[in-house]
């Protein structure tokens, strides 16, 4: 798994909020190792892009949460980026979801230390809900990256099960010495095989279930004989 820069969008001439957002969050979250998701992060984000500070605040109405959200969305556009629907086609349903894991691990990976800053804030028990609305929408990206289009029980399984696996594996990630993060992909595969096999009882025991009797249908039968 090779670290890889996330980038940082180009402001236009007169750019809204949300470009302003988009072009901060990674300058945050590099300073973020040191300073937190704070003002002191967003002050200096914001004189390096050229940004006016109380401007730069505007745009991260809810503090260190909102700097937290804007990262990580540059993450997950970035790896739609490097991975669209078209590129994963080629690939089995497991390598997809294991590349973008990996894809998603490599992008934060050069600000790890930033990353348990991220992690530390949205522990807090105010903030639980929140995070789990974060993990959810990488989950979600990443299984419709996947191209999977189920819209049963099957669709929210899915996300719960993706989003447990990769929160647990940036876990591992984040003391992961290993040379390119070999523990840390053996931890994802060992997860992903699981979540496989699950999947795969799933599909099996659907298969096997016999449709149970209808008493309604039964009545009807004999009060309507023939149909």
């Amino acid at each position: 798994m090779v670290m890889v820069q996330s980038p940082s969008a180009a402001l236009p001439a007169d750019p809204t909020l949300d470009e302003i957002r988009a072009a901060l969050a990674p300058l945050i979250a590099r300073n973020a190792a040191f300073d937190g998701f704070g003002d002191a992060a967003l002050a200096d984000a914001a004189a390096r892009a050229g940004v006016d500070p109380d401007v730069a605040r505007l745009a991260f109405p809810g503090g260190g949460r909102d700097m937290v959200d804007a990262w990580f969305a540059t993450i997950d556009a970035a790896m739609a980026e490097r991975w669209p629907p078209e590129a994963l086609a080629t690939l089995k349903i497991r390598q997809r979801i294991t590349t973008l894991v990996e894809t998603r691990l490599a992008l934060i990976a050069p600000d790890r230390e930033s990353l348990r800053r991220a992690l530390a804030l949205l522990a807090l028990p105010t903030n639980a809900r929140f995070a789990a609305r974060l993990g959810w929408r990488a989950a979600d990206l990443m299984w419709r990256l996947a191209g999977d289009t189920a819209t049963d029980f099957n669709h929210y399984s899915k996300r719960t099960i993706l989003a447990g696996v990769y929160a647990a594996t940036m876990a591992v990630a984040l003391n992961d010495e290993s040379e390119d993060f070999a523990d840390t992909r053996a931890f994802l595969a060992r997860r992903i095989d699981q979540v496989m096999r699950f999947e795969g009882w799933k599909h099996r025991r659907a298969a096997r279930r016999i449709e149970r009797p209808s008493l309604a249908r039964f009545v009807g039968r004999l009060r309507y004989p023939g149909r």
